[in-house]
């Protein structure tokens, strides 16, 4: 999963290491932007029936990777993966199994 990647790469680099660490920074970037186009792909009554679930965030992160690449914070973006998207991947995880 996307999502999982994601935390793995953030957690292997220090903000700082990605400015120059170009391949990491770059899969990072990727793995952020499908889990933001895949949660934006999934139907609304899904994210209707979830709301503890924070849907636009990722969409956003999305939108602000795809259309401001040049001038994205690397601490905050390492911030999303290592402190915010593990929650989220499993309030996701969760409402699937329900």
């Amino acid at each position: 999963m996307a999502a999982d990647r994601a935390i793995e790469i953030a957690k292997a680099n220090s903000p700082q290491s990605l400015e120059s660490q170009l391949d990491s920074r770059d899969a990072l970037l990727w793995n952020l932007t499908i889990v933001g186009e895949a949660v934006s792909q999934l139907p609304d009554a899904f994210r209707l029936d979830h709301p503890e679930i924070p849907w636009a965030q990722p969409v956003r992160l999305r939108n602000r990777i795809v259309h401001g690449y040049w001038s994205v914070d690397l601490d905050l973006l390492h911030a999303v993966a290592v402190c915010d998207l593990p929650s989220f991947v499993a309030k996701v995880r969760a409402s699937v199994h329900q």
